[in-house]
Parts: C-alpha cells; structure tokens; sequence
C-alpha cells in the first residue's frame, strides 16, 4: 500500500507523470537530426564553397581556412544537438562558423575579399592560424569552467534552502519603465518625432548630426542619447515579457499587459529593423524571443540553425532601407556566396590587416582597450583618446571608409600580442560557459514572474554577442555599458523558495 501511495503522489510533487519521455523525445530527436547537421555544417556546405569558380589558389591558407571551418562547424553542431541551452557558447559559435569560417572560406575560393589586403599573403595565414588557435583557446576556457563547480549560497536562518537570488526590484522596475518612455521620449523628439524612425539609418544619422548633440570630434553626447533611447526600452520589455511568459497571474492581470503592449510599442519605434543597424535589431530579436521561451530547447535549437541560414541569405540583403532612393546600394547576386565576398563578412581580412599594421606601428600594449572601457570620456577632455581600431587600421591603409570591423581577437592581437590574445579567448570561454551554467539554473529555479535579473541578462549579452564579436569595441561597449547600469540599478537580493507557487 505504501508504494501504491507512494507512487499516485509523485506526479502531485510538480513532476510530471511523462517527465521521463520528454528526455527520450529530445534524444531521439538529436540522433535523427545529428548525422544530416554535422554532415551539412562539417562536409556539405565547405564542399559546396570549395567547388565555387574563382581565381583563389590553394595554398596553406586555403587549407587552415577549411580546417577552421568545419572546426566551427562541429561545434556549432555539438551546441544545437546539446540537451543543455548554452546561449553564448551558441552564438559564439554561430558568429564564427559564418563570419570566421563560411565567409571567409569562400573569399578564398572565389579570390575576392570585401575590403583590400594590403599585407602579404602570409598574414592571412598568420590571422586563419590565430583565429584558430583563439578558438581552441575559448573551449579550453569553456572546459574549464565545466569542470568547476558552482558556487551555491548557503541557506538562510529561516530555512529556506534556497540561498539568495539577483531580480528585480518591484519598484525600482517601475522606475525603469518611467526612465525607458522618458528617455525614448526625449530621443524621439531631438530626432524630429516618429516618423523619422521608419525612414531609413542614412536620414537618422543626418538628424542626429544636424540634432546639435554631436560635438566636433567626439560621438558621445549622440552615443548616449541613442543608447538611453533604445536600451532602457528593451530592457523593460524583456522584464515584463519574461513576467508573462512565466505568470498566469501576471497574464489575468490588465496592467501589467497594458504596460508591456506600451513598452512593445515603444520598441517598434525606437529599436524597428528599418531605421538601426541590423546587428542591435539582431540583438533586439534574439533577446525577446529567448526571454519570451526561457526553457524552451525547440527554440534555442530552431534560431542555432536558423541562423546560419539567414546570415548566409537574408543578412547581408537586409540593408535594404540603411539609404535613400538614391543612395541605396544595388544587390547583384549571381550566387548565393557572392554576398559574402562583396559585402559585411571582412572580419578575416581586416584581421590580417591588423596584422600587418601592428608589424609596422608595434603593439598598444593595453590603450586600445583602455579607451574602449572609457568610451564616456569625451574627447575634449582626453584629447589622445584612441579611436576605434578598426578606423585606425582604414586611415593607415588610406582607405575613404573607414566604417571596418575589429573582431574581438584583433582587440587583443593589437594590445597584447599572441598571449594575450590566447588569455584573452581563453577567459571569455569561461565567463560565457560560467553564464550559461547559471542561466540554465536561473530560468529552472526560479519562481513565476520573479524577474530573475540573470534570466534578462543572458539573452541580452547572447545576442550583442555579434555585435562585440564583430567590433570594434569602441563602439559597441557603449550600450553595453548602459544595459549594465540600468541592471545594476534595479537589482535587489532575495530568498529564493525552494517550493515554487503558480
């Protein structure tokens, strides 16, 4: 009798009566899709590149630049077929396989590279081999931080058992939804209203510049009121999207739902696809829909794999509205590899670039990234401030644009050479895989609607992960920077339960 008691309570205790199939479902799930991904990600895709007509030859950087990229292609592969949601690790790898391994590879093949190479053939040998080694380095550090154990909190006096947890204060989230229409308020109308933000990025640059918050020589006055425009607005939305997401309570609740119907629409003006660049709305999509399905594998899997499609198809086409009638650059595609040789993927080149420029000028031994942590210093104040390096590296090839990317391994390559561009890796490898550890414990463990601050964070660094991946730092700490203000300010500690309430 005991053990038929036993048994007709156990699904009562929160655990489901077919919790064991759902992992047998994601398995076998994994094993069908497994041979055919690691096969399209490893063999078919490179295969397909590498029979592409082109004067490229096929020299030891042909042959590093395969390596590395069916080397990120099973990895991108190990981290969609994982039963674990690994946001960062995920996306660190999409970025790489696309714009450090396909990209790249077909350049190669097709003898055509998006900005000139100015340096000899050998370093671009030297800037495959780093990449790779980088890569190597950020596993390591990702292993690392596997094998460790997670720091747990000790329980509290009143036996809680839970130890503390980081989330969002009531009120002071309140405050943020106050501070986030009062600061898109004011962003709109410096710009000359709505309707400027569904015209296109060429327009909103010129407003900004005629706006008067720019001053001669230095961006941070527009930096700050475009970052105070757009950040707080999505972080809002994130917090009360994961409140519904999470709450019935929170979903029968007519404020809360007017709120975030406000905040939603706040965001389809000042953060729409029309009027930024496509990596911050890239940041922006990726953070809603990993916050609005915190535990859902289905998604996580879905938008690895997706990506990868889109970034080769859609991506380098969704520039569409960035210009004028006039201005707006003409797509002439033959193949669906031509983009990637004539238009963003120049992450490779310019690293070989860099290379090249820091053969002749020496390494910055640590100011590139000091200026890139005071980018609030405005320039007349700091008057040796450094300029993002990748402008630096297009003024000393003499190029007109100098709009170019500094990947995060050119960042440490021109401050600290090769060690400290493997250190460099080799800790972000850690902190990403730390992060995705408690992320998977933050979105498990914590109640309905309690607005765990980590569960927010996460998907927000995940998807500004392009954006600090691709560079230059300089101007992509900015809103980074913001986010963590606004986090910070609105986190308060509190007693996790260890019985959850709906």
């Amino acid at each position: 009798m005991t053990s038929v008691h036993t048994s007709a309570r156990t699904p009562t205790r929160g655990k489901p009566s077919d919790a064991p199939a759902r992992p047998i479902a994601w398995a076998m799930l994994s094993r069908a899709l497994s041979v055919p991904l690691i096969l399209g990600l490893v063999c078919f895709l490179p295969a397909v590149i590498a029979a592409q007509p082109g004067s490229g030859v096929r020299d030891t950087a042909y042959w590093l630049q395969l390596v590395l990229t069916c080397y990120a292609g099973a990895r991108l592969a190990t981290m969609i077929l994982s039963t674990r949601r690994r946001l960062l690790q995920g996306v660190f790898w999409m970025f790489v396989y696309i714009a450090m391994g396909v990209a790249p590879f077909a350049q190669v093949v097709i003898g055509q590279t998006p900005t000139p190479m100015v340096g000899p053939r050998q370093d671009l040998v030297t800037a495959i081999a780093m990449v790779l080694v980088g890569c190597a380095a950020y596993d390591l550090g990702a292993l690392l931080a596997s094998r460790r154990p997670l720091r747990r909190r000790a329980p509290s006096a009143r036996g809680s058992g839970g130890g503390k947890a980081a989330v969002a204060h009531p009120l002071r989230l309140r405050l943020l939804v106050l501070l986030a229409f009062a600061a898109s308020a004011f962003y709109v109308l410096k710009l000359g209203g709505p309707a400027v933000f569904f015209s296109s990025r060429q327009e909103i640059n010129e407003t900004v510049a005629a706006s008067g918050v720019v001053t001669e020589g230095s961006n941070v006055g527009s930096a700050f009121v475009k970052g105070f425009g757009q950040v707080p607005a999505l972080l809002a939305l994130l917090f009360y999207t994961r409140r519904l997401a999470t709450s019935h309570r929170a979903r029968r609740t007519p404020s809360t739902v007017l709120v975030w119907v406000a905040l939603a629409a706040l965001n389809l003006v000042v953060n729409n696809p029309i009027s930024n660049a496509r990596y911050w709305f890239l940041t922006v999509l990726m953070a809603f829909v990993f916050t609005a399905f915190p535990s859902s594998a289905a998604f996580y899997r879905t938008v690895l794999a997706t990506g990868v499609v889109g970034a080769l198809v859609v991506f380098p086409y969704a520039d569409r509205f960035r210009y004028e009638e006039g201005g707006q650059r003409p797509v002439q595609s033959a193949s669906v590899f031509e983009p990637l040789v004539t238009k963003d993927y120049d992450q490779m080149v310019m690293f070989a670039n860099t290379i090249s420029w820091v053969d002749t000028r020496g390494h910055t031994y640590g100011r590139q990234l000091t200026g890139s942590a005071l980018f609030f210093v405005p320039r007349a104040v700091w008057s040796g401030k450094p300029e993002d390096t990748g402008v630096r590296v297009g003024q000393w090839m003499g190029l007109r644009m100098t709009n170019l990317s500094a990947p995060l391994w050119t960042e440490f390559w021109v401050d600290l050479g090769p060690a400290g561009m493997v250190g460099g890796m080799a800790l972000i490898g850690y902190a990403a895989a730390r992060t995705d550890r408690r992320y998977a414990l933050a979105v498990t463990r914590a109640g309905p609607g309690s607005g765990s601050v980590l569960a927010i964070a996460a998907p927000l660094i995940a998807g500004y992960t392009f954006i600090l991946l691709r560079g230059p730092l300089l101007q992509a700490v900015g809103k980074l920077a913001i986010a963590a203000l606004c986090l910070v300010l609105i986190t308060t500690f509190r007693e996790q339960r260890a019985a959850r309430r709906r």
